[in-house]
C-alpha cells in the first residue's frame, strides 16, 4: 500500500490528467480475445532471475520504494577520454548501481532503492524480442510487489522509444514505468546520465504518472512511449513528441505533469490494461513484422522479400500521408491474397493514412512506423483475426480523448 503522502500524489496526478490530458498513449479496446496461439497452456519459457541488489541507507518505511532496472545504455558506458563522446570505450564497472552509489548522499532522502542487472537494452542494433520480453516481464514482477511503488528502467537511446513503446504495450500494473538513459558517456565533461537517472527516479516516486502508462525522460521532460522519438544523433535534447510535446517537466523537485495520455480516463478500471499480456506467450511466438520504406522506384522486392522471409505483417513508411512506389502496389496486393497483414504509416513524422477499412491494409493514422510495427507484432501475436487487429489500431493505436460522456 501507497504511504499517505504518496496517495494524495497518485489521486491529485489522476485528477490533474483528466483535466489535462491530450493525445498520447492507449486507449484498449473492450472485450478482446487473444488468439489461441498466444494463449494456449502455459507457456514453456522462464524469464531469467536476474541479480537484484539494494543499495544507499537502511530502508526507511516512510519513502517511496523504487526499483532501477539496468537495461545498460550509454550511461553504463565510456568515452576514450573526457572530451570524446562520439568515441565509446568500455564500460562502466558496476553498470548503473555504480553511478546511483555515484549520488549519495543527495538521493538518499528520494527514495529506496533497488537495482536489477537484467542488461539486454545497451546495444540498440543488438535489442532482440527476448530481450524485450524480459525485461518487461521484469518490470511487472517488480511491481506486483505490494512494497514496490515505481520502476525505472534504463537504456540504449537508438531504440529507446521502441523499448518504452513495447513495455507501454505490455506491461499490466498501473503503477508509474519510466525509461530512460543519457546521449554522452560516464567520465565524460557532458555526461548527462546523473541529471537523468535522478529525475527519473523523483518522477516514479511521486506517484504523479499513475495510469500514464510508460514515460520517457531525458533532458528534464517526460514524454508519452506511444509518441515519443529520436529526432538527432546527437543533442542532448534529441527526445520530443513531434506535435504534442512533453506530458511535463522535472525541475529539481518541481514534478509538474502539465498533460497526460487519454489511457487514464480507464484508470482503476479493467479497461485500462491492453490485452497483450505476456505470460500468455513466449518470446519465441512473437510474430515477425518488417518495415519497409516507400521511394522514387521502389522495387516490389522490397516486399515480396521480407514476405519470402516469413513476415506475416509489413509497416510501410510511405511518402506524403503513406505512399508507395507504382513497382511496390501489385507486391503488396500479392502478399495481401497471400494473407500478409499491411499497416500503411507514413514516413514524415507526422499524420498519415486514416484507416478506411480495405482489406489487408490497416491505416496507421499518426503512428510513428517504427511504433506500428509493434502494435501490428502484439496483434498478430494475440490475434489471427486481422479485423480485431484493426480494431486494436483505432483504440489502442490511435487514442482520442473524449470527455463527452462525463460533462453530459
Amino acid at each position: 500500500m501507497l504511504h499517505t503522502r504518496k496517495k494524495r500524489s497518485v489521486v491529485g496526478a489522476v485528477v490533474a490528467a483528466l483535466a489535462f490530458a491530450t493525445l498520447a498513449s492507449p486507449a484498449p479496446a473492450v472485450g478482446v480475445t487473444p488468439a489461441e496461439a498466444a494463449t494456449k497452456g502455459a507457456p514453456k519459457y522462464t524469464v531469467p532471475d536476474f541479480p537484484v541488489t539494494a543499495i544507499g541507507p537502511k530502508r526507511d518505511p516512510n519513502k517511496p520504494d523504487i526499483v532501477v532496472i539496468d537495461a545498460g545504455g550509454t550511461l553504463t558506458s565510456r568515452a576514450r577520454d573526457r572530451i570524446s563522446y562520439l568515441h565509446y570505450s568500455g564500460s562502466v564497472q558496476g553498470g548503473v548501481q555504480t553511478i546511483l552509489e555515484d549520488m549519495y548522499p543527495e538521493l538518499a532522502p528520494v527514495a529506496n532503492l533497488t537495482v536489477v542487472r537484467a542488461g539486454g537494452l545497451g546495444g540498440s542494433s543488438a535489442v532482440t524480442n527476448k530481450a524485450l520480453y524480459d525485461v518487461s516481464r521484469t518490470i511487472d514482477a517488480q511491481l506486483k510487489k505490494g512494497q514496490v511503488d515505481g520502476v525505472v528502467v534504463t537504456a540504449g537511446t537508438n531504440v529507446l522509444e521502441e523499448d518504452a513503446y513495447f513495455f507501454d504495450l505490455t506491461v499490466q500494473s498501473r503503477k508509474p514505468v519510466v525509461v530512460t538513459g543519457s546521449m554522452h558517456q560516464y567520465g565524460t565533461f557532458t555526461y548527462d546520465a546523473y541529471t537523468n537517472l535522478f529525475s527519473s527516479i523523483r518522477l516514479a516516486a511521486s506517484g504523479k504518472t499513475t495510469c500514464f502508462g510508460t514515460v520517457v525522460l531525458l533532458n528534464d521532460q517526460f514524454f508519452a512511449a506511444r509518441d515519443v522519438t529520436k529526432t538527432d544523433g546527437y543533442r542532448m535534447d534529441t527526445f520530443d513528441s513531434r506535435a504534442y510535446g512533453a506530458l511535463g517537466v522535472v525541475n529539481e523537485d518541481h514534478i509538474r505533469p502539465l498533460r497526460a495520455p487519454a489511457r487514464v480516463m480507464q484508470c482503476g478500471k479493467s479497461a485500462w490494461k491492453t490485452p497483450f499480456d505476456l505470460t500468455r506467450t513466449s518470446p519465441d511466438k512473437l510474430a515477425a513484422v518488417d518495415i519497409v520504406s516507400g521511394y522514387v522506384e521502389a522495387s516490389g522486392a522490397t516486399i515480396s522479400g521480407p514476405v519470402n522471409a516469413g513476415a506475416k505483417g509489413i509497416v510501410t513508411a510511405g511518402h506524403g500521408p503513406g505512399g508507395t512506389s507504382y513497382a511496390q502496389s501489385p507486391a503488396q496486393q500479392a502478399a495481401v491474397a497471400k494473407g500478409v497483414l499491411f499497416v500503411s504509416a507514413t514516413r514524415t513524422g507526422g499524420e498519415g493514412t486514416y484507416d478506411a477499412g480495405s482489406p489487408g491494409i490497416i491505416g496507421a493514422g499518426d503512428l510513428l512506423p517504427q511504433k506500428a510495427r509493434i502494435l501490428l507484432q502484439l496483434g498478430l501475436t494475440y490475434s489471427g483475426d486481422q479485423e480485431q487487429i484493426r480494431r486494436w489500431f483505432g483504440s489502442i493505436g490511435n487514442p482520442e480523448f473524449d470527455l463527452g460522456d462525463q460533462l453530459g
